[in-house]
């Protein structure tokens, strides 16, 4: 995929890249608080408030999401499709998410419904953030999909199987432990926001231990902290005052 042409500015800010980056990379890639952001960053002996940590995430979050994403390489074309509940606020909502065949997440998004015109919305929300169209998609036996995929991309291979789909059911498991160290989301648009902040940030420090060597992990996050130093602009850009 392309390189983002925009980077993320800085302008006004008193505190270093380095030092914004790094909190919102805490906040991202570990169940914290904003608040246990700001003791973290008291330890290594820089005084910022979890209010500012807060603004920090709410602004830089999204735009370093999409500079990873761009970095990606092109999806794969077996694209898996899942949907689980959520609580916004004390009600029941459904959280929609697509990961191709190597658990890369394609994208998210929070809805109210899962019947057929919620499944139709993000079908089409995926193939036009993606601009391409799968080989094969996978679902789980829910009957929403089934209609939707004919409506939308009949052409496209379909394959609803319960079992067939545990790569897009795996793929929750990091946000359902940040749901309860969250301890829920206060509404819907506040939901997406830090879903699809943290779907894009989250998994680009996440590769696959377990098929890895210590030594090949140890390159592999190097090469990671790189591409995110690159985003961030951590790596060249002088410390403003």
């Amino acid at each position: 995929m392309s390189v983002a042409s925009t980077p993320p500015s800085y302008k006004g800010h008193r505190y270093p890249v380095e030092v914004i980056s790094h909190c919102v990379w805490l906040y991202f890639r570990f169940p914290l608080s904003f608040r246990e952001v700001e003791e973290l960053m008291v330890q290594r002996g820089i005084i910022v408030s979890y209010e500012t940590v807060r603004r920090w995430c709410l602004k830089f979050g999204q735009a370093y999401a999409d500079g990873l994403r761009r970095r990606r390489p092109r999806p794969g074309d077996k694209w898996h499709l899942d949907e689980v509940f959520i609580k916004v606020n004390g009600e029941l909502k459904y959280l929609w998410r697509a990961v191709d065949q190597n658990g890369n997440v394609l994208d998210i998004l929070v809805q109210n419904r899962r019947d057929k015109t919620a499944a139709r919305r993000f079908f089409h929300r995926l193939i036009r953030k993606t601009r391409t169209v799968p080989r094969v998609v996978v679902t789980d036996k829910l009957r929403s999909c089934s209609a939707a995929h004919r409506e939308v991309r009949p052409s496209v291979e379909h394959r609803s199987h319960k079992g067939l789909n545990n790569r897009a059911e795996n793929s929750h498991q990091p946000t359902r432990q940040r749901e309860r160290a969250m301890k829920g989301f206060r509404s819907v648009g506040g939901a997406q926001r830090f879903l699809s902040a943290f779907s894009g940030i989250s998994p680009h420090f996440r590769p696959h231990r377990q098929l890895m060597t210590a030594s090949d992990h140890r390159a592999e996050m190097t090469v990671r902290f790189a591409i995110r130093d690159q985003i961030t602009q951590a790596a060249s850009r002088p410390t403003t005052a």
